[in-house]
């Protein structure tokens, strides 16, 4: 098992908006995400920076393979489209990032 975590801006008038739509996630967005060996899996906000943070866990063995196949489920297609213009990408993410990916420094069990 691996934990990861993501962090991306999200427009304050966006807010609102995103809150509701994560209260009733699709359900076949999370099946897909189940699919991929996504376990845990959390958003957080921090205002008034209007950050999101994402963390989860991943239980495969191919995780370039399970994004692939969330990347290619047209509900998560559709749910991208209403999701991506409510957030920021950070001008620091890397390249082919729209989430950026954060560095584990600490963890306790």
């Amino acid at each position: 098992m691996q934990r990861m975590g993501m962090v991306i801006g999200i427009g304050p008038e966006h807010i609102a908006e995103y809150k509701r739509l994560h209260a009733e996630v699709w359900p076949e967005v999370l099946a897909r995400i189940r699919l991929s060996h996504i376990r845990n899996y959390s958003i957080f906000l921090r205002q008034p920076e209007n950050l999101l943070f994402s963390c989860w866990e991943y239980h495969g063995s191919d995780f370039a393979a399970d994004m692939a196949a969330i990347a290619a489920d047209p509900e998560t297609q559709r749910w991208w489209r209403v999701c991506g213009p409510c957030q920021v990408p950070l001008a620091s993410r890397r390249p082919g990032e729209h989430w950026a990916a954060m560095e584990q420094v600490f963890h306790l069990d």
